[in-house]
């Protein structure tokens, strides 16, 4: 149910900044995420295209994510966490 909250509630780039702060937060915030699933597989995840996806990185660059491939680096968390404006009542894993 949340997942589908987060959808409805929240524009694709500002999921996919959740959903990096989640997962940073999982590899142990190192500033740097090494994805571990194709990025088709995220974007069905996130609930959008593949294409989209790449947009929504582009959306997340002046905000401190530079994605290089299958590594990704958050360079400004602070930034990343403002635009994402995490609310765990929507974003909390179920």
């Amino acid at each position: 149910m949340r997942a589908e909250e987060n959808q409805k509630l929240r524009k694709g780039s500002e999921r996919l900044a959740n959903w990096l702060l989640t997962v940073e937060t999982a590899q142990g915030n190192h500033g740097a995420i090494t994805l571990d699933i194709e990025k088709r597989v995220l974007a069905s995840d996130l609930g959008m295209t593949p294409e989209r996806l790449s947009r929504a990185f582009a959306t997340l660059l002046p905000h401190g994510v530079a994605n290089h491939g299958v590594r990704i680096l958050i360079t400004d968390q602070s930034a990343l966490r403002s635009y994402a404006a995490p609310d765990p009542l929507i974003a909390a894993p179920e």
